[in-house]
């Protein structure tokens, strides 16, 4: 499911829609663990599938990634193709993906952040 180009780096899958409350909530500890991690070798991808109307006005996703000082990409989802391919459900949801591709681990909603930056952590550690 993922680009070869990401071979070899831990990836964070982000399933999100700017209008939930929820993927609001979870945005500061997303961004956190970008700025702490990224040069280590994890990759997020933020994957805006929109729920609402209004959030599948791509203008109002870029309005929105800039207003909220989102650095990583962003892809827009809104005939749900990636979202089905990973066969998701909610709005946060979390996947993450080891240097070989598979996915470990999942989250959904808010909350356990520490674990979830344990995920990374020690996917991070592993060798490919």
């Amino acid at each position: 499911m993922l680009f070869r180009s990401l071979a070899d780096h831990v990836v964070l899958v982000d399933f999100w829609t700017f209008g939930c409350i929820n993927c609001q909530h979870v945005q500061p500890y997303v961004k956190a663990w970008y700025d702490r991690y990224a040069s280590a070798g994890l990759v997020i991808i933020g994957v805006h599938t929109p729920e609402l109307s209004f959030e599948r006005d791509l203008g109002n996703v870029r309005d929105a990634v800039s207003n909220a000082d989102i650095r990583y990409p962003v892809a827009f989802d809104p005939a749900y193709a990636t979202w089905n391919a990973y066969r998701n459900g909610y709005w946060p949801a979390f996947f993450f993906v080891d240097r070989s591709g598979r996915i470990r681990h999942t989250h959904i909603g808010e909350g356990d952040y520490d674990g979830s930056e344990r995920v990374i952590r020690e996917l991070l550690s592993e060798s490919s």
